[in-house]
């Protein structure tokens, strides 16, 4: 495209894209509304060179390769013109995609070395500022080193926003609700109880109750009487509140397992519920996720037979360095990354010493006979009947991959996604962009889902410690 044939005098703005973007999210080109879209020449050379393999990223490559494609076959208008990026049938992208036609190296200092990807780029950046000085032009990129160098030039740059579920992660539901003191007295004047399957329900009406959402729990930490209940239904300014089973109560242990907090009360009996079929828990290291989810999978797949066996998974990113290639099967490559498994198990199975050693070596031998490991690389295509499916160090997956596992769920299935959104591996993914943050915020409210985020650690004082001071 010749930049001196686009109209100085449109008002909306002009977004030149690095690869990366397309790279992350293929839909990025559908993304900017009303504004035009502007791909550099080295973009498509770029996403030529990476579109070979099985990664996250090659199939972005070509999914963002048949964008464009289809784009150009199905206009009418040339790349001179600029391509209308509704051609496919996207009714919220208004604006036009043009695609460069020429090289440019001549708009960035000579120090800068020529045929870099990220220098010719920025030069584009440089050439449309230039040529079309009444319009707002950005580069948008997941490069923080690129929009520095931008920004050093005098160029306009940007993160790609769009992929962001929220800007303040602080504002995340967090499936718990503390209740005012004067709650009953406001709420509780046409109050209806009653006990429902030896448990108390209480039907509320006050303002209060617009804000609550099905399967979030409330509490009142009275020292006399605390109260600990879930949202059964809620409509309009009327709620229904269901007491919960005390699950903190030795004679409620869970595998031989209790909780040891309000938070872990409130997972149990997301956990135990057989309506709710996808558990989200998030929480810092020893918070007990993994531990609970795993005794609550083994009491429901060993002893009440609702799921016939438990499959455990995790995004493998390594925290150091790679190890390289590991042998054996698909289990056994996976086995060094499940070291989480082995030492929740390890609690799990001293919590009985019936039988002594034979026994608990028995017990050992029937759990694990019952738990499956399986890669993310081969979970494509498959339907899960009857399974608890746990994803363990949810953080780390992109939105787009989060989908393609909670799908694979089929009649009679549970989902449990865990992790901490403080501690995420994957490049280009953030704190509001991580696909464990996307189902957190897509599922709240629907009435076969629960989450808790967990506050208090329990594995040991030192880790406590170390994770408050650290």
């Amino acid at each position: 495209m010749n930049a001196r044939k686009t109209s100085p005098e449109k008002t909306t703005k002009l977004f030149v894209l690095d690869t990366n973007v397309l790279m992350h999210d293929p839909t990025s080109l559908f993304r900017f509304e009303e504004h035009d879209v502007y791909l550099p020449m080295f973009v498509l050379e770029e996403l030529d060179n990476n579109k070979k393999g099985m990664t996250e990223v090659a199939r972005n490559a070509r999914q963002a390769s048949r964008f464009l494609d289809n784009l150009v076959s199905q206009s009418e208008d040339t790349i001179e013109q600029g391509v209308a990026l509704d051609a496919l049938g996207n009714k919220n992208a208004t604006g036009r995609l043009y695609l460069q036609t020429e090289f440019i190296t001549h708009e960035l200092p000579e120090n800068l070395a020529n045929g870099k990807a990220d220098n010719a780029i920025l030069a584009v950046v440089a050439h449309m500022h230039k040529h079309q000085p009444k319009r707002q032009v950005a580069l948008v990129s997941k490069d923080i080193n690129m929009r520095i160098k931008a920004r050093a030039l005098g160029l306009s740059a940007q993160d790609y926003f769009n992929d962001k579920v929220l800007e303040d992660t602080d504002l995340l539901y967090a499936g718990t609700r503390e209740l005012p003191a004067d709650f009953w007295e406001t709420h509780g004047k046409d109050m209806k109880s009653g006990t429902q399957a030896s448990q108390t329900f209480y039907t509320i009406k006050g303002p209060l109750c617009r804000d609550m959402m099905v399967n979030e729990f409330v509490y009142q930490d009275n020292a006399d009487s605390p109260f600990y209940a879930v949202v059964a239904a809620q409509k309009d300014d009327t709620a229904t509140l269901l007491t919960l089973t005390d699950y903190t109560h030795s004679k409620n242990a869970i595998w031989g397992i209790t909780a040891r907090n309000r938070e872990q009360n409130f997972v149990m009996n997301l956990l135990m519920n057989p309506e709710i079929d996808f558990v989200t828990l998030l929480g810092q290291a020893g918070t007990g996720k993994t531990l609970l989810t795993l005794a609550a999978g083994l009491m429901q797949v060993l002893e009440h037979k609702i799921y016939s066996e438990i499959i455990m998974t995790r995004v493998t990113v390594s925290v150091g360095e790679d190890i390289g290639f590991l042998p054996g099967t698909e289990e056994e490559k996976m086995s060094p990354w499940m070291g989480a498994l082995d030492d929740n198990l390890d609690v799990l199975n001293q919590s009985s010493d019936e039988g002594g050693e034979w026994g608990r070596a028995a017990t050992r031998d029937l759990i694990r006979s019952r738990i499956k490991i399986k890669s993310l690389n081969f979970m494509r295509g498959r339907t899960f009947l009857n399974k608890f499916l746990i994803i363990d160090e949810a953080q780390n997956l992109t939105p787009k991959q989060m989908k393609t596992l909670i799908t694979r769920a089929g009649p009679g299935t549970k989902v449990v996604c865990m992790g901490n959104i403080a501690q995420i591996d994957t490049p280009y993914l953030t704190e509001g962009s991580s696909g464990l943050t996307y189902v957190v915020d897509r599922f709240k409210g629907w009435a076969h889902s629960g989450h808790v985020t967990l506050q208090r650690g329990e594995r040991s004082r030192l880790a406590d410690h170390a994770g408050e001071v650290l």
